[in-house]
Formats: C-alpha cells, sequence, structure tokens
C-alpha cells in the first residue's frame, strides 16, 4: 500500500510566512522555488527525525502499526483504494493520522484531521509476511525480501503546501517484525481472519502536526522494474511490489481546531 499494513503532550508546530528561495530535491534540482506565499514550521523542522521516538515508539515501530491499520480495513472502505476521502477517518486512533497512497491511477482527496495529530504517510513501501511468500521460513528472508523489492524505488517526490521535503532517501525505513491479521474482502485477497508476521521497507514522511487551516500534502514516487533473470525473490506483478502505487497522490487537509 503503497502496497496497502497501530499517545500524550502534542507539541503544537506554529509557522510564519518567509519569502526566499529553496534548493529542491534531486527530482528538481536545477529549479527553484518562491515560497513567499506558503507556511513554513517556523523551526524548520517540520518532520520527525528517523532517529527519534515520537509518541514513545520509533520509526520503525510506526510504519508496522501502518500496515496493521492498512490490512485491518476492508477494500471497499480501505483509504488506499478511495479516490475522494471519504474513508480517511477510517480506524484512526491515536496521536498520529495514517495516509495511504493510491493504485493505479493519481488522486485528489479531501480529508479533516483533528488538531494536534502528527501525520505519517509512505512515498513508497514494501512488505513481505510468511502467508504472502510461503517458501520464507525466516525472519531473515522477510528482512532481505523487503528490502530487495524496496531496492527497486528510483525517485521519490513530497511537499507539503509546495514546498517540497528533502533528503526524503534518510526516511527509509525497515519495520521490526511485526504481525498482521486479515478481514473479509482484505486487499490482499486472502482468507479472512489469515493471520501471519512480516517486515516492511520503504520511504515515509512522519510530519509533526500541523497548524489549524487548510494544507496540501503531495507525494509521488518511481519504481524500476527487476530484470527477468530468474533470481528475484518476487516479480513486479506482485502485490508486495511497489508498482502500482507510484502515482501522485495528493491530500487537501483540514486541520480542524477542537
Amino acid at each position: 500500500m503503497t502496497g496497502p499494513a497501530s499517545i500524550l503532550v502534542v507539541t503544537a508546530v506554529y509557522f510564519f510566512v518567509v519569502s526566499t528561495t529553496i534548493t529542491l530535491s534531486p527530482r528538481l534540482e536545477g529549479q527553484t522555488v518562491n515560497v513567499s506565499s506558503y507556511n513554513i514550521p517556523s523551526t524548520l523542522n517540520s518532520v520527525f527525525s528517523s532517529d527519534s521516538k515520537p509518541y514513545n515508539f520509533t520509526y520503525g515501530e510506526w510504519t508496522a502499526r501502518w500496515w496493521q491499520w492498512g490490512y485491518s480495513i476492508p477494500k471497499n472502505i480501505n483509504p488506499a483504494y478511495d479516490d475522494t476521502g471519504k474513508n480517511c477517518a477510517q480506524k484512526q486512533n491515536g496521536p498520529v493520522w495514517f495516509l495511504a497512497g493510491t493504485y493505479g491511477h493519481p488522486v485528489e482527496r479531501a480529508c479533516t484531521i483533528p488538531a494536534g495529530k502528527a501525520i505519517l504517510f509512505p512515498i513508497l513501501n514494501s512488505e513481505c509476511s510468511f502467508a504472502e511468500f510461503p517458501k520464507l521460513k525466516a525472519l531473515s528472508e522477510l528482512r532481505l525480501c523487503a528490502k530487495t523489492i524496496q531496492d527497486h524505488v528510483t525517485t521519490l517526490i513530497a511537499s507539503v503546501d509546495g514546498v517540497p521535503i528533502l533528503h526524503l532517501q534518510g526516511y527509509r525505513i525497515q519495520s521490526p517484525p511485526f504481525n498482521f491479521a486479515l478481514p473479509h474482502n482484505n486487499i490482499l485477497g486472502m482468507p479472512a481472519n489469515t493471520t501471519t508476521e512480516a517486515v516492511a521497507d520503504g520511504n515515509w514522511v512522519f510530519l509533526k502536526p500541523l497548524s489549524p487551516g487548510v494544507h496540501k500534502i503531495m507525494f509521488k514516487g518511481e519504481v524500476q522494474q527487476p530484470k527477468s533473470n530468474g533470481t528475484s525473490i518476487v516479480s513486479s506483478d506482485s502485490f508486495a511490489f511497489p508498482a502500482g502505487w507510484n502515482f501522485r497522490t495528493v491530500y487537501d487537509l483540514r486541520i480542524k481546531s477542537a
């Protein structure tokens, strides 16, 4: 979900308007953008660092909770398969609000989020479980499987209110092992109540709470198809491979005060 997988003092992040020119991500290198019309965090640090422990859990543990959240929601109401944002609030609990990518086509979703919620989303991510890959027998094999798949990601783009988030490769995170259970009509197309252990790998953005008001989040990645040499752990048509999830996802967010 991008292969479509869960507290409490929250520090408010205040914003101020600046007029400056910033360096863009490698995909946009050679261009500049004037950000005088955008709200930029006054700390210039709106993303949790990859070695931090937001709300007492590591980045990797939060990504595992994201997968558990995504896999627990039936496909017909799953936020990853929602073209409008109507299912954005499904199973959102705790201090972190999860956002999902999109499969097969670009989307622009509208979503209302309570103030004070951090926001976690993958640009592209990968996951391997014993249920999906029954030939794998050890956690080390799951780790290698997830890493091998994620290694095919070539491009990462994300922005908040039009301002690119830089150094996205520095937010590649592999999860610890985690368990998930599948409901009826699950997004893997597997029997209901299947339970299994998994490991995930991906490139993530973990935003500190945004200020009340309207914000726009955009993200997109690109994937290199694996070579057909017969040695790949997983083929590009597997659900676990992030191909198909490499479409532009936009969220028009309304951060609502209590």
